[in-house]
């Protein structure tokens, strides 16, 4: 991370902290929700099947910019099925790099060749060994592990959604990270569970004993991209939610921390690790704060 980044993201988390301010500093722009799998866990896919145009992208990127985020993630859908003629999901990286975004990431399925070098970080979505993600996402793992290998960049960040089906997984998942060149870390996530898809939901002792595990290969060096401080939040759920800091866009919609605060009642079940993180990290955890500056200043 350049120092000037450095300086400008920990100066707005001493404001927010102190002042006790919810401006939003990572914003997510939903560029399409058509995606070519339709995965066991999830719940917001091809329900348009809309590319939305670059114009349109272009100022919802504004927007986030001009409401103070830096820190920016493409997602769908599959983002790399986004294309308006001769635009691509690189120019739209690009488009934000020079827009003034400090940090620009991008959220994918990895079932198409990865060469986006331009990206800070590529969170790549791989749920298990072989046999458990492919039950989750189809027959698409090798094909996954090969565009991996022919990555152009090592700025791969893989990305589990931890649920009944594959709970065993996050050891094989870490070792996966850990060994392959072009991967930079692992992050985790349990299960949201949308009505749909409750039943892929964790208990509270099935989310403890995964905790330890990801703990137990921390020790052993896996390059996990997470901060252990916010696991007992989140095995008993008690982090605040929603978390302010974060906001996503989605044809025109601003909603604050994500698409699911519209569902009622699912903020109190939010499995997302990174909620837990930023909201304990702007309420001023001291932990957390220590534990984001060592992960962030390795990992990006």
């Amino acid at each position: 991370m350049k120092l000037s980044s450095f300086l400008y993201f920990a100066s707005f988390g001493i404001k927010t902290v102190l002042f006790r301010k919810k401006s939003p500093i990572l914003g997510t722009v939903i560029i399409t929700d058509k995606c070519n799998l339709k995965c066991k866990h999830c719940s917001v896919n091809n329900i348009t099947a809309v590319i939305h145009p670059y114009n349109q992208i272009m100022a919802e990127m504004r927007t986030l910019y001009d409401m103070g985020v830096r820190i920016l993630f493409f997602c769908g859908g599959e983002t790399f099925l986004w294309q308006d003629g001769e635009k691509t999901l690189r120019d739209l990286v690009l488009e934000a790099k020079a827009m003034g975004f400090l940090i620009v990431n991008v959220v994918t399925n990895g079932t198409y060749k990865i060469n986006l070098p331009e990206a800070d970080l590529i969170l790549l979505s791989l749920d298990g060994d072989k046999s458990h993600h492919n039950i989750i996402r189809g027959d698409t793992y090798d094909t996954i592990m090969e565009n991996i290998n022919n990555a152009t960049s090592n700025n791969i960040c893989l990305y589990m959604a931890i649920n009944q089906i594959n709970k065993s997984c996050i050891e094989h998942v870490c070792e996966v990270a850990e060994n392959m060149p072009n991967v930079r870390a692992v992050s985790f996530n349990f299960h949201t569970p949308y009505p749909d898809t409750k039943q892929l939901a964790l208990s509270k002792e099935e989310k403890a004993q995964c905790c330890k595990c990801i703990t137990d290969m921390m020790k052993k060096g896996a390059p996990v991209f997470n901060l252990k401080g916010a696991f007992k939040h989140l095995v008993n759920n008690d982090f605040p939610t929603p978390c302010h800091q974060c906001v996503v866009i989605e044809n025109g919609k601003i909603s604050t921390c994500g698409r699911c605060i519209d569902v009622p009642h699912l903020c109190k079940k939010c499995g997302y690790f990174f909620v837990a993180e930023y909201t304990l990290l702007f309420k001023g955890n001291i932990k957390i704060i220590f534990e984001m500056l060592k992960t962030y200043l390795k990992y990006i």
